[in-house]
């Protein structure tokens, strides 16, 4: 028993070792949520500049997160770590789409497949809001374009076909990619109709006014 105390030394400095990191990991990744936040809110307001600069911050919290938890991995791992690296995917991602630039590599982000496709698939959530945003002032082909690019996530997700112990509830998340798929091409159709219907009465109207003057 007289090595017991050394042991436990061991075991004391290694829990507290620990524990620093998961306290400073949880900073930083309350911190990497936020400026995710503030980056998508910022490009919901056609603020480009302002969402870069809050997706620049993100990367250097998602860097230093590797770094501070390089010895511990189960830490990096965990939900809470893992959870706001996914909300900086959906940043990143998002503002991609939104300004037509190509998707961000995983491996080239440092972040998980699994992590990567999560974020993935709450995209369209965003892109959905951007449509609806855009409806609001008529139909346009910038809708169709965020269309197609949902339909793309959602036809990529559907393949996805493993169990959730790889891929951590993709399957879940996938279902609601679908159902805002469809409410979302109900909404542009709905639109199209109505943007349709509003030419064809002007048109009508000033059909009618020519027909008048006509007759004068």
């Amino acid at each position: 028993m007289d090595k017991l105390s050394i042991i436990t030394e061991k075991i004391h400095e290694s829990f507290e070792s620990m524990t620093q990191a998961r306290d400073k990991a949880l900073i930083r990744a309350r911190k990497l949520t936020r400026e995710s936040a503030q980056a998508i809110r910022a490009i919901h307001r056609s603020d480009v500049e302002l969402a870069n600069e809050h997706l620049a911050n993100g990367r250097e919290i998602t860097t230093s997160l590797k770094e501070d938890l390089i010895d511990f991995p189960s830490l990096f791992h965990a939900g809470y770590t893992q959870d706001a690296i996914k909300e900086f995917v959906e940043a990143t991602v998002t503002i991609a789409l939104v300004q037509d630039q190509q998707l961000p590599d995983p491996d080239e982000m440092g972040v998980d497949y699994s992590t990567y496709l999560k974020g993935l698939a709450e995209v369209p959530g965003e892109l959905r809001r951007r449509c609806l945003d855009l409806l609001r002032q008529g139909f346009s082909p910038e809708v169709e374009r965020l269309l197609g690019c949902m339909d793309e996530i959602y036809a990529v997700l559907v393949t996805m076909d493993y169990p959730d112990a790889i891929t951590h509830g993709l399957r879940r998340m996938t279902d609601l990619v679908r159902g805002i798929l469809e409410r979302t091409r109900g909404d542009m159709t709905i639109s199209m109709r109505e943007e349709k219907l509003t030419n064809e009465i002007i048109s009508l109207h000033e059909k009618l006014e020519q027909i008048e003057v006509n007759n004068k």
